[in-house]
């Protein structure tokens, strides 16, 4: 709740609550009051708009329960082939996909915990655990390409023997395991952060896999056994880049920096065109998940200019427009006794000059 100033005369302001439930992908939640204060004409309103499920939705538990389940399965196979031909580079990929699969349970994790009802010490849920998820999968992506890096500079240098028929075999299993995991995350990556990370970390998999299996191709007919960690390399660096991305997004919304797509200016502006708004000042708008975002902001207003109508009216604008589906709006009076500290002094105020 952000700071008010009351008269001593005055009571707290009560919060009420109001959820209605909407078709089976989306549940809107809306909480709003306004209290006028007197001779001061200062009210304080909120409006929320959720445009979230409170419980975990059943096609995303299913995906990521199959893809763990698929990713145990193929490490089982790597490390069943990787003794049998006595292949380092298979026992260590085993490996690595074992942190995929860690990558999945945390991400997994995180969704379940997102959906927590809020409490009195954790008044927002745990929605914020699907971002550092999201952060957790991104610095997982990075290391990944940082050991394989590590693992084939060394062997272009000395190229070590592979055998081209286990490559290969064992590779294009990965490539449906992983391609058809990634498949399971595409749709949902799309708008949530926590997703993306699954899918990127599935769908870099599926890559390095295909590339495996055209160096065990090549490896067969020429014996040229540096084709390996060649194409390795050059794998790793492809997946570097959206790891990097994914891994910046995170930590701008783990920071509570405006999330991507949400133009500040552009809020600001809509606000401030709203009927009876004098100036906007104070705006804060930051992610409570890697799907939901909210807002703060101190409206000045003319006298009689606030109304249930308008608060509907902004709210659903600001989350048909911005996707900001948690509005917090502070309405203050023009002629108010008691003017907002922060009018003037809040760097995004559309008074404030540096």
């Amino acid at each position: 709740m952000l700071p008010m100033n009351h008269s001593k005369s005055e009571s707290a302001p009560i919060a009420h609550h109001a959820a209605t439930q909407s078709p089976p992908d989306e549940h809107v939640h809306r909480d709003s009051h306004q209290k006028n204060h007197g001779d001061h004409d200062h009210s304080h309103g909120h409006g929320h708009d959720h445009g979230h499920s409170h419980s975990l939705p059943d096609q995303i538990s299913r995906a990521f329960i199959f893809g763990i389940g698929l990713n145990v399965l193929f490490v089982a196979i790597e490390v069943g082939f990787g003794l049998w031909s006595h292949s380092v580079a298979l026992l260590s990929d085993a490996a690595h996909n074992l942190c995929d699969v860690l990558g999945l349970l945390i991400a997994w994790g995180a969704m379940v915990l997102s959906r927590r009802a809020a409490s009195t010490h954790f008044t927002y849920g745990l929605r914020s655990s699907t971002i550092l998820a999201a952060l957790l999968n991104a610095g997982f992506l990075i290391a990944m390409t940082v050991w394989i890096l590590w693992e084939a500079l060394p062997r272009l240098l000395n190229p070590e023997q592979v055998n081209g028929a286990v490559l290969i075999w064992v590779a294009l299993a990965g490539v449906v395991i992983n391609g058809l995991t990634a498949l399971l995350f595409m749709r949902g990556q799309a708008h949530d952060l926590n997703q993306r990370g699954a899918f990127l970390h599935m769908a870099a998999d599926a890559v390095v896999s295909f590339g495996v299996v055209i160096a065990g191709v090549l490896i067969v007919f020429t014996h040229w056994n540096w084709l390996d960690p060649l194409i390795s390399v050059l794998i790793s660096l492809v997946i570097l880049i959206p790891a990097w991305g994914l891994l910046k997004q995170a930590a701008r919304l783990i920071l509570h920096g405006v999330p991507e797509g949400i133009n500040l200016a552009a809020v600001r502006n809509y606000l401030a065109g709203c009927a009876g708004v004098i100036d906007v000042h104070d705006v804060h708008i930051w992610a409570l998940s890697t799907t939901e975002n909210a807002l703060t902001a101190h409206l000045i207003m003319a006298d009689g200019a606030y109304s249930d109508a308008l608060r509907e009216t902004m709210n659903h604008e600001l989350g048909a427009r911005f996707k900001i589906n948690h509005v917090t709006l502070q309405i203050e009076s023009n002629q108010s006794d008691f003017p907002c500290a922060r009018a003037q002094g809040c760097p995004v105020s559309l008074n404030h000059r540096p």
